[in-house]
């Protein structure tokens, strides 16, 4: 299959990275439905964010060349939520978007949580969820402590980004994580929260209480800012920000759960269900007509 050509922005247009996502929701509604299994509710609720560092000249990669030993790293730790980064890479180039209907099919690229082995544009492996972040740290620390040969042509030195769940904040991997990322003064290091305030099994509140997110990082000595994670503009201004030497950042970004199709909104049992061919088109009427 032939890879579109596409080549990554050099400035933040708001309202391409807005159609970036319209268009990654569409994806990931239609690939769901035709896989009849999967997890629209955190894939729905990431697309911005996913799109902003895609589509708004903030990750440095060249689709040509996935192993560009000058590229930043993304890591989607919420490994279930696949589907919003294969529709990221497919509008990136990196995947023909013919292959997106094959989501969670046998032998296909597409797995239901990111394959490293199999699918160009993925990282790392995820899907056992706590572990992302650890990945990302050691990432950054290597980064730093042998970055590559040619990275002085790079924009700017090689970053880690990661994006978790806020159910996923309850594993106690993550904050090893957090005091390993501060300790060693991982400045090229950002973390993602995703907080849509739900998980598999309801509110995360009544599951297991994260209460201030932003508070406990800062505590574990991360630079903080909590940004409405569907304004690409505030996600944006967030991921370039000027940054504090010898931090890593942690961005909560507070999201709706389902975003964009209206029966799924807010709602924990849209965690991981498809929707039927009928619901899939009533969501794509809503995103091809603005209602994102």
């Amino acid at each position: 299959m032939s890879v579109p050509a596409f080549v990554p922005p050099a400035t933040f247009d708001p309202d391409f990275v807005r159609e970036k996502a319209r268009a990654m929701r569409v994806d990931i509604v239609k690939m769901l439905t035709a896989a009849g299994s999967g997890h629209p509710g955190g894939s729905l609720s990431a697309a911005d964010i996913v799109a902003a560092l895609y589509f708004g000249a903030v990750l440095h990669y060249d689709p040509r060349d996935p192993q560009l030993p000058t590229r930043d790293r993304f890591i989607l730790s919420k490994g279930h939520a696949a589907p919003v980064l294969y529709a990221a890479l497919a509008q990136a180039g990196y995947l023909d978007p013919a292959e997106l209907p094959t989501l969670r099919k046998l032998g296909s690229k597409l797995q239901g949580h990111p394959d490293a082995s199999k699918c160009p544009g993925v990282e790392v492996s995820t899907g056992s969820l706590g572990q992302g972040l650890s990945i990302a740290a050691g990432l950054a620390q290597g980064l730093k402590l042998a970055p590559p040969a040619d990275a002085g042509r790079a924009p700017h030195p090689p970053h880690v980004y990661t994006l978790l769940g806020d159910g996923e904040l309850q594993e106690g991997q993550v904050w090893e994580a957090a005091m390993y990322g501060a300790h060693y003064g991982l400045d090229n290091l950002t973390a993602i929260i995703d907080r849509n305030n739900l998980q598999i099994d309801g509110d995360t509140e009544e599951v297991m209480a994260l209460g201030d997110v932003a508070a406990k990082f800062a505590a574990f000595g991360w630079e903080t800012v909590e940004v409405d994670g569907h304004d690409v503009e505030c996600v944006h201004a967030a991921l370039t920000a000027s940054r504090t030497p010898g931090k890593p950042l942690a961005i909560i970004a507070h999201t709706t759960k389902g975003k964009g199709v209206s029966f799924m909104e807010g709602l924990a049992s849209w965690h991981g269900v498809a929707p039927s061919e009928e619901q899939c088109a009533q969501a794509c009427a809503e995103l091809e007509g603005g209602c994102a």
